[in-house]
């Protein structure tokens, strides 16, 4: 979640951004002056109406809402037992902040929707899961202010992780257990909170909730286009002067909010955020902002996250950056989390710091591909989208880092990423190590050993589901040399190149020092349609439209 919420704008008519250009927050009086009175709908009523637009969740997914409603409608009368309504506002999309704004500026907006819902599911309770602590206390100042709210309405704090914001580690968090998916099939509609059924949707999906509500069906629709009647909430961010949460009706071009933000999308843009994919800049600043427009350009708009990137800044260095960040945020509870997931990490980082070559390259794109599909949850396949697209958008920078080891451009942490801080990392003492390898063998998820047998060490935190063997390299470790300390380590020199016998004819014995080897590439023909063509597997992402 972006740690502050930035400003708001609104291109077309204000929906679910109505007062803000005029009131920092929309309280319940002003919510009544603005919006009107609430409507009450049955259940039959609101499926038909969500049904109608073709209501999807804004979480992610994009689900349609009129399935949802029946879903836990089914399960309700199944079971006979009451429903619960679930507003999920864990929103741990670094990049995201439209779900902070909207409980920040216009609570009403996203506790009316769930209102609506619960009267016509006849609920017992809304539980609102929310992660920023200011968000919680906003939410809880106003639901005190409206008598049923205040009657319905629960706050939990979850914590602030990437994966916390998935629908069954939501789930799992309320109910007391590890905020981690379930590894499982479990659908909220049939198992949710406290094991009832329950209607999960996104902040940002009870706004609409509302707006439909309040306009109806054809009011709805007075706006977006033909199949996405309706507006979105985009976080814009990266490499802009003016950041903002912007909401945009369907089908509007990208390009008109890029320069709204006055972006300078140099190297590409990423939308759908860390699970979203990568466009070339022309082709972002054509592209219509809908789940079809950003398809047919072989994109996806996923929770509307939007990162142009400029051209101060290392593309390979930033992607390498953010998927370290996704390796450390994992569950680790399956194998393309816990093995292959790290693996992306090192390779991007070799290839953006010069080390890794065609090698890494290799690694990165096979490895991206064969976590597809195989994870206990969707977080390896937006992995997969995310380092597959840059690989194809930002081969310029891939040339330059294969053919000469960099582009000469430093990395400048342009995409937003949480601070560290109380989270524990592997160090070294360079005086002790003796490049015994050990922490290699118990933790080869985040130490590898170069050439000479030291220890490269993978830059991110521990993660919890390794924290028990990174503790064991430690105690372990023969010289003494390896700890665990919190925050980023400082930068130390590496050890000098081991020592070896060697034999040269005609001459004494002597000793002389191993030096790594380094690879001519000065004869290498590297291109775009030689990267383009190393491996078929970039074939899997559908090739932006030009």
């Amino acid at each position: 979640m972006s740690s502050g919420v930035p400003q708001v704008m609104c291109i077309g008519q204000a929906r679910m951004t109505a007062g803000l250009d005029r009131m920092d927050r929309i309280d319940l009086a002003s919510h009544y002056q603005v919006f009107g009175s609430l409507p009450r709908l049955t259940a039959s009523q609101l499926v038909d109406m969500a049904e109608q637009v073709d209501l999807r969740g804004r979480g992610g997914a994009a689900f349609p809402f009129g399935r949802k409603m029946k879903a836990v409608l089914e399960s309700r009368r199944k079971r006979k037992r009451k429903a619960v309504v679930l507003v999920n506002a864990a929103e741990g999309e670094p990049g995201s902040a439209k779900d902070q704004m909207l409980l920040l500026r216009s609570p009403y907006l996203v506790l009316g929707g769930a209102l609506i819902a619960a009267r016509a599911l006849q609920a017992e309770e809304i539980v609102v899961g929310v992660s920023n602590p200011d968000a919680a206390g906003s939410v809880v100042s106003a639901a005190l202010a409206e008598p049923d709210l205040g009657r319905l309405v629960r706050v939990v704090q979850v914590p602030d992780r990437f994966v916390t914001g998935e629908a069954g580690a939501l789930a799992n968090a309320l109910n007391g257990k590890p905020p981690l998916p379930p590894g499982r099939k479990i659908l909220a509609s049939d198992f949710g909170v406290g094991g009832q059924p329950t209607l999960l949707s996104n902040a940002e999906t009870y706004a609409q909730i509302a707006v439909l509500a309040m306009l109806g069906p054809e009011g709805f629709a007075s706006t977006g286009t033909a199949d996405e009647p309706g507006t979105y909430l985009l976080t814009v961010g990266g490499s802009v002067e003016r950041p903002a949460v912007v909401e945009v009706p369907a089908g509007l071009p990208l390009g008109e909010v890029l320069d709204l933000c006055l972006a300078a999308p140099w190297e590409g843009v990423l939308v759908g955020g860390y699970h979203g994919m990568w466009l070339p800049t022309e082709t972002a600043y054509t592209v219509p902002v809908s789940r079809a427009g950003l398809a047919s350009a072989g994109g996806v708009l996923g929770a509307g996250v939007v990162l142009p990137l400029g051209e101060g800044t290392c593309p390979l260095g930033e992607v390498a950056r953010v998927a370290r960040y996704l390796a450390s945020e994992s569950s680790g509870q399956c194998g393309p989390c816990k093995q292959g997931l790290p693996g992306i990490a090192r390779a991007l980082a070799e290839l953006a710091d010069g080390s890794g070559g065609v090698d890494a390259l290799d690694t990165a794109r096979h490895t991206a591909a064969a976590v597809r599909g195989r994870g206990a949850c969707a977080h390896p396949d937006g992995v997969f989208r995310l380092v597959l697209s840059a690989v194809d958008v930002f081969t310029d920078d891939l040339t330059a880092h294969l053919s000469r080891g960099t582009c000469g451009r430093p990395v400048q942490g342009i995409l937003p990423l949480p601070a560290e801080e109380g989270q524990t990392r592997l160090s070294v003492d360079w005086t002790r190590c003796r490049g015994h390898g050990l922490c290699a063998h118990l933790v080869p998820e985040l130490v590898q050993v170069d050439r000479e047998g030291y220890p490269v060490f993978l830059d991110m935190p521990v993660p919890g589901w390794l924290a028990h063997e990174a503790q064991q390299a430690v105690q372990m470790c023969p010289s003494l040399a390896l700890r665990l300390i919190t925050g980023a380590p400082a930068p130390a020199p590496r050890p000098p190149a081991k020592a070896k016998l060697a034999v040269k004819k005609g001459s004494n014995l002597k000793l002389v020092a191993s030096k790594r080897s380094e690879s001519d590439l000065s004869d290498l023909d590297v291109n775009e349609e030689w990267i383009a063509d190393l491996s078929d597997i970039g074939r899997q992402i559908p090739r932006p439209l030009t």
